[in-house]
């Protein structure tokens, strides 16, 4: 007899309440719950349950193996079920966040391409800028840009996209160029106010040292691709990445302001709830989005 349905039929029998239940539950003899049982108890040379004319109870032996036991078979069950599920073709629905640009503007696409491959898969995208709670609010997967903060979410990265400093060329005709960022404050700054660093912007010189500059421009916008459009309209310098500005930059609408500075390159990451394995459907399109978006580097972001 093997281990696992020894194991089964001890556990069945304290939750059943009596090898007769038990039998019935398993689908099995109640004789053959009693051979499961006395070979599990020979196996271990202990006595596991106490056995009276009315009733069955585990002993104090028993009672600690049943706890073992249930985590034993469940795992078991777990892992049965993680074949099962690797073997059928990905289905059902994965719940999905991402930054409103970056939606709109690179991910729509891939989840476009992704439910033509995968025609059993449904998403259900939620652009909002905000920090979501992947867990509490119900997401799959979530899209995250930038540092991320220490958790037990599991993380896979997609991509790189760096910062840039930009205005339009009618800004800097109107206005002039920066000549270092100590210039910055004098200018016209349009601001993301999502930004962790609150109403500063955290930037390097040529040598590498840093600078607070606050802002206090008269835009603020929780959304870059209308400081995108601010920008490009004259309203001022912004600090974008380069997957919502890039465009606008190898287009002319924008140009770069201090090119020579050293920006940050931000990552974009997928980042989805942890377990012990990874969904099809979930691990289809994570595998998808990193095929998709492999190759894009910090500047060569398309519209």
């Amino acid at each position: 007899m093997d281990r696992l349905s020894e194991m089964d039929a001890f556990v069945q029998v304290i939750d059943q309440g009596g090898f007769t239940e038990a039998a019935k539950k398993l689908g099995i003899s109640k004789s053959a719950v009693s051979k499961h049982i006395a070979a599990l108890e020979s196996r271990l040379a202990v006595r596991l349950l106490n056995r009276t004319t009315r009733r069955v109870s585990p002993t104090e032996i028993g009672l600690a193996y049943y706890d073992r036991a249930k985590t034993v078979l469940k795992d078991a069950a777990e892992a049965d079920d993680m074949v099962t599920a690797m073997q059928s073709a990905p289905r059902g629905a994965l719940r999905v966040s991402a930054p409103v640009s970056f939606g709109i503007t690179h991910l729509s696409g891939a989840v476009a391409a992704f439910l033509e491959a995968y025609p059993e898969v449904e998403i259900h995208l939620v652009l909002d800028d905000r920090f979501v709670e992947i867990v509490a609010e119900g997401f799959d997967l979530a899209i995250r840009i930038g540092a991320l903060s220490d958790s037990s979410l599991r993380v896979r990265k997609l991509a790189e996209s760096r910062m840039l400093l930009v205005a339009s060329p009618a800004y800097i005709a109107a206005n002039g160029m920066p000549a270092s960022l100590d210039a910055l404050p004098q200018h016209r700054l349009l601001h993301y106010s999502n930004l962790s660093t609150g109403n500063v912007w955290r930037l390097r010189t040529t040598k590498g040292q840093e600078r607070q500059i606050r802002v206090g421009g008269r835009l603020t916008a929780n959304n870059g691709e209308a400081l995108r459009r601010s920008a490009e309209a004259g309203l001022g310098i912004a600090l974008q990445p380069a997957f919502i500005i890039g465009d606008a930059v190898r287009s002319g609408r924008l140009v770069e302001v201090l090119p020579d500075y050293p920006l940050e390159t931000l990552g974009i990451h997928a980042v989805y709830p942890p377990g012990r394995f990874t969904q099809p459907k979930l691990r289809v399109f994570i595998d998808f989005l990193a095929d998709h978006f492999k190759g894009m580097g910090p500047d060569n972001w398309p519209r």
